[in-house]
């Protein structure tokens, strides 16, 4: 889990801006939207960037549209980054 999950807060640090997370630190457990407030503008920043660096067997926006909007609020890092590994082949990760 380690390296997607350094690519995903880099990610993350690209689309939100380093400043904002200066007192955060970003883990499997930080969820998008209480403790980042990733702003739907944000998601799709984030949904491109995985697109380019995972190609299209991480599509988050397939991800996404199988939860509710409380499963989509309560979304965290890690559940992102298992999504990311359990696409990936296992040399990838």
């Amino acid at each position: 889990m380690t390296r997607v999950l350094d690519e995903v807060v880099a990610m993350l640090v690209e689309v939100v801006g380093e400043d904002f997370l200066l007192d955060l630190e970003v883990g499997p457990d930080t969820t998008f939207n209480e403790d980042l407030a990733l702003e739907s503008i944000e998601f799709v920043a984030l949904a491109e960037k995985l697109q380019l660096r995972y190609g299209p067997a991480i599509d988050f926006a397939a991800f996404i549209a199988d939860m509710d909007l409380d499963q989509i609020l309560a979304m965290s890092v890690g559940d992102l980054v298992a999504h990311i590994e359990s696409r990936l082949s296992p040399a990838a990760v």
